[in-house]
Formats: C-alpha cells, structure tokens, sequence
C-alpha cells in the first residue's frame, strides 16, 4: 500500500508568507532539499536577497536557477565569490521561459579576473555576441581562440565528414556510422540511393530528411516515425529561410514540420499553419519554442503532455480556467486555482474533490476560506501544499515551525 508522507515543512519553504529569519532558518534544515528551498513559483526581493547572502554554496546555486526568479533578481548574484554559483546563473534555469539575464551580467563576468569563469562565456548559451568578440580578445590564448571560433561558426551547420569519409561510413557494417553518413552532405548521389533501402530503420529514416530530396523521393522511402524526442530538430530546417522553412512546413514528412516548429524565427503565417497540424510532437514542439502561439494551443498541449514547463508559457493565461471546474479531468479541474476571477465557493468545493492532485492544487489557494484550509493542512494528502498557502495564519506558521523544532 502506498503511504503518503506529510512534510509541511516542504510547504513552507514555498509560502510567500513566511518570515525572512525562518526561511534562512529553514535553510540549513536537512528534512528539505536545497531545491525545496528555492522551488517558488514568484520571489519577493526580501526572500531573494534573504537568501542570496546565505552563507552555503549550495543554497545560492539552487536560488540562481529557481525558475520563479527574475533575470533582474538572478543577476544579483553576478558577484557571488562562487564559481558554480555564476556557472548556476549563466545556465539558468531548467524552463524555457525564465526571464533572461540583463546584458550587463555577460559583460562584468567576461572582464572576472578567474579564467574559468570568462570560459564559461565561451560554450554556455546566451551570451551576447559583442561579449563574445571582447572575449576574442582575452589575455588567455585557450579563451581568445574558443570565442573567435564561436564567433566564425555559423548558426546549426552541421560538419561534414568529407567524400572519402562519408563513403567509408556508408559502406560499413555499423549502422551509427551508415545513420551519420545518412545525412552528410558530401555523401554521393548513388550512395544515397543505397542507403534509402537499408536494412536499418533508422538510416533510412536519416536518409528521408536530407534537404535536396523532393517530397515524392522522400515519400519513396520506407521510414519509420519515432518520438519526437528520439528525433531532434534538423540543423538544415533550423537555419532554412523563408522559402524552404514553408516547404518544409507543408512536407508530409513529420520530422521536417517537428523541425519547423523549433525554428528560431518562423512567421506568423507558418506558425498559424503548424497549429492545426495532426502531429501532436508538431504542436508540442510549438508551443515549447514559440512564444506566440495561441494560449488555448498551450493549454490543450498541456493537458494532453502533462509538460508543467508550459504553464509559465507567455502565452498561458488563467482567465477563463474556472470552465474546467467540471472537466472529467482531474488535472483540467487543478487549473482552475489558476484562475484570478474563481470564486471562493468554487475553490472550497474542487477541495473536496475526489482527486488528491486537485485538492492539492486548491490547498495553495489563498481564495479558500481558512476553516476548510486548516482542515486540507491536518490531512497527510494536502498537509503539504496546504502549508504553502499565503493565507495560513501567522500563529499556525509559528506553530509549525515550533512542531518541527525549528526556533
């Protein structure tokens, strides 16, 4: 039988409420994670500061990549004496859509007096191409000759392995090297021909995508479609222009309109017409590299992939979720927490679903009333995202702290 462990300590280290002193307090408490610690979903700039000056490492890299942080309050540890700490806030963090850095967190550490640290500017994204020919110019050869080779290298072209070594690889009995060979573009047209009846579904599938091909050759090819993340984004549709990025939209091959998806400047016209496409990896993919798609696409996406990334989509919106209070979805009704407009009568009755995940969700609601939020936080299943909840009272959040022996 599973047993669900109540840990609102948990909770608390989210709760907006909570005291500066027992957050640092918390902050050294083994029974959370550092990435407990810095999981909220929006920071004050008391609570960050809080724990930017924390005297632990491991704290200040956790806090660089929270993704509730702002670039403007994760700049603020620019000037942490911790190298991983500033690998930590020029990585970010693990969402797409974090606020990015201001500009001058790249240039005060391209001029940081430790060479590890003006390498990192070298391989991590981000970093500004004019920071990049300053660091062209650094005193250390290793760094100069990185960024110079950054910046003569063009945006996804792919390196080719030669004639002689395409052929090699072609011709022999390893099907990583017949599945690279697929598609370098030194290959010989005779040896493309060969390779589009391979034994092995993937080289075929490598074949299928090579740019000059027209849409009848690749049709002609037995493929097999895989997952979208077995198929990465093509470094040729990546960097297509206008008139082969719409070729490549209206190709039957998924592979080529997955690519298109994750194009870095795709027209409205073509993101328009990738929306309505079949494919839900197209549509996932979409709404994971454009900012502009449209907030229902986000949110049919999300209910359909589960992908919590997605709900700090510029494009998702909480007004109007109060509609899926019925939804025979469980993770549909969640949503409706998301929602400024849900009246507090709603948020009390969806915390007396029978999901467990919506009654968590309504457990965080400062909207519900506080005799029904008192009873979510005595419940094992809820106590926890009932502690996170900015309505809990000031007595009740010293009273729990004081149960967990944290004074």
């Amino acid at each position: 039988m599973f047993v669900i462990v109540s840990n609102p300590l948990r909770g608390l280290v989210r709760n907006p409420a909570l005291p500066a002193a027992a957050l640092v307090r918390l902050a050294g408490d083994d029974r959370i994670s550092r990435w407990d610690l810095t999981a909220r979903r929006a920071w004050t700039d008391e609570a960050f500061d809080t724990l930017a000056a924390h005297p632990d490492p491991e704290v200040r890299e956790a806090l660089a990549q929270s993704p509730g942080a702002t670039g403007e309050q994760r700049a603020r540890l620019a000037g942490d004496l911790s190298i991983r700490v500033l690998q930590a806030v020029l990585e970010g963090p693990p969402t797409r859509w974090a606020g990015p850095l201001p500009g001058r967190v790249h240039r005060r550490l391209a001029e940081h007096p430790e060479p590890l640290v003006r390498d990192l500017l070298t391989y991590l994204p981000g970093t500004p191409r004019d920071v990049v020919a300053l660091l062209a110019r650094d005193r250390h050869p290793g760094i100069a000759d990185a960024a110079r080779a950054l910046l003569d290298r063009k945006p996804y072209q792919p390196a080719s392995l030669g004639r002689d070594q395409a052929v090699l690889f072609a011709s022999g009995g390893s099907d990583w090297n017949r599945e690279r060979a697929a598609t370098d573009p030194a290959l010989p047209a005779e040896w493309i021909t060969t390779l589009a009846a391979d034994p092995s579904p993937r080289v075929r599938l490598a074949v299928s995508t090579r740019p000059e091909l027209t849409e009848a050759q690749r049709a002609a090819i037995d493929y097999p479609v895989l997952p979208a993340d077995a198929t990465p984004a093509l470094d040729w549709v990546l960097a297509a222009g206008p008139a082969e990025l719409d070729r490549c939209v209206r190709s039957a091959h998924p592979v080529l309109r997955r690519s298109a998806a994750c194009h870095p400047d795709l027209p409205a016209d073509l993101l328009a017409a990738l929306t309505a496409d079949p494919d839900p990896a197209v549509r996932a993919l979409l709404c994971s590299h454009q900012a502009h798609v449209p907030g229902e696409l986000v949110l049919d996406t999300y209910l359909a992939t589960g992908d919590e990334d997605l709900l700090r989509h510029p494009a998702f919106s909480g007004t109007g979720l109060a509609r899926l209070a019925d939804d025979p979805s469980p993770e549909a009704r969640a949503l409706v927490a998301l929602d400024p407009a849900a009246p507090p009568e709603l948020i009390d009755r969806l915390s007396r679903d029978p999901s467990t995940a919506v009654r968590r969700a309504m457990a965080t609601d400062p909207r519900l009333p506080q005799p029904r939020l008192l009873e979510l936080l005595d419940d094992p299943p809820t106590a926890e995202a009932a502690a996170a909840n900015p309505a809990l009272p000031a007595r009740v959040i010293t009273r729990l702290l004081a149960d967990a022996g944290i004074r």
